[in-house]
């Protein structure tokens, strides 16, 4: 059951992280929120944008409105996603209701004046714009959307809007590194079985058959091969850095009951 929404002092701003390839794009607004400068508390502090978090529902929506209103949104128009950890790609044409989320890992619109908005807490988050075809997407991008497709499947959906791959910018925001991403042998067998040449984004662990897993690396392997136009990896690891991003797997190393999410985002302007 939900907290009943109470009031807060509106004397923080939503900290956020903008990346240059973007903000540069005409008619474009997006974010790549950090942690800070919201109103949860505990682990969660302090701007937590999890829906489905056990976080204060209270705090949650009003971390929310203070992202929306950054982006110059309605917080009811700052959508999010069920992520599931899949391919699967909404075309968005209007608002839904934050408790009728559909289930998919990735978003593309033209209509301006909604906002796409992923949660991530060590997993890629990829903001995408063709500021010619005014066309954005966003997508949530973990190893198993990376090597199922996700990436791929933005890249369709937005030229199905009239987007042009070659004309695309992806920026990819907060994500674990190759130096805290540990997997074990059958994580490597899986994508060595798939293409021998994914050999290229482990290196030996420390401990006996395990390897460090670079991500972000294979995103961009992914955003190459897809043909698209402009890729920007911002380097900002998720669990190197406690005092801006939350991370999943230092949580659970910590053994917390939970974790905070983040929120990156991007809307065409009017």
């Amino acid at each position: 059951m939900n907290a009943p929404d109470r009031a807060f002092a509106d004397s923080a701003t939503a900290e956020a992280i903008e990346a240059e390839a973007l903000a540069a794009l005409g008619g474009i607004r997006h974010a790549f929120f950090t942690r800070r400068g919201g109103v949860s508390g505990g682990f969660y502090g302090s701007l937590n944008g999890g829906i489905g978090s056990r976080d204060d529902a209270a705090a949650v929506r009003e971390n929310r409105r203070r992202m929306a209103a950054r982006l110059g949104l309605p917080v009811e128009r700052l959508l999010g996603l069920h992520q599931v950890h899949s391919p699967d790609v909404v075309t968005v044409e209007t608002p839904w209701p934050a408790d009728a989320r559909p289930k998919a890992d990735g978003c593309v619109t033209r209509m301006p004046g909604i906002g796409l908005a992923i949660s991530t807490a060590d997993c890629g988050p990829l903001l995408f714009a063709d500021p010619e075809a005014r066309v954005i997407g966003a997508a949530h991008s973990g190893w198993r959307g990376a090597f199922s497709g996700i990436v791929e499947a933005v890249v369709v959906a937005m030229e199905a809007l009239g987007a042009e791959r070659g004309r695309m910018t992806a920026v990819l925001g907060p994500t674990i590194s190759a130096s805290a991403y540990e997997v074990g042998p059958e994580f490597v067998a899986q994508f060595r079985a798939a293409d021998p040449a994914c050999g290229r984004f482990f290196t030996p662990a420390q401990r006996a058959d395990h390897a460090m897993f670079d991500l972000p690396g294979f995103i961009g392997a992914r955003m190459a091969a897809a043909g698209v136009g402009r890729f920007i990896d911002l380097g900002l690891c998720t669990y190197g850095d406690e005092e801006r991003f939350y991370s999943y797997r230092r949580a659970t190393h910590r053994g917390e009951a939970d974790y905070g999410r983040l929120i990156a985002a991007i809307t065409l302007t009017s």
